[in-house]
């Protein structure tokens, strides 16, 4: 699947039209726009990399309002799908070679 072809995220919440992101925020753009297929980084990870440490929740608000990032390769810092997720997520997920336990955990699979 191409990032033109990314699913929406099941919670979308567009921004308004005219919205101009924040440089945080078009940083969280471009550091998912970048990761490939079978990368996976957590909210956590993102947003201490990006020099916001505590900022989970600020990436996952970038998520949910920009279309066309594969938003599935971010995960919680756990690695267990939010319910409300996995059932687009998962599938996107085991594509890309990783498993899905039945705890909702991301797992890599045995190559």
């Amino acid at each position: 699947m191409s990032h033109d072809e990314s699913p929406p995220h099941p919670n979308a919440a567009p921004w308004r039209d005219g919205h101009e992101p924040t440089p945080f925020q078009q940083a969280v753009i471009d550091a998912v726009s970048a990761l490939a297929p079978g990368e996976l980084v957590t909210f956590g990870e993102l947003a201490d990399e990006l020099g916001r440490p505590g900022g989970g929740q600020a990436v996952a608000n970038v998520l949910r309002a920009v279309p066309d990032l594969p938003w599935w390769r971010v995960v919680p810092a756990e690695g267990r799908l939010y319910r409300d997720l996995v059932a687009v997520q998962a599938p996107l997920l085991e594509a890309e070679g990783f498993r899905v336990d039945e705890h909702r955990r991301v797992h890599v699979r045995d190559r």
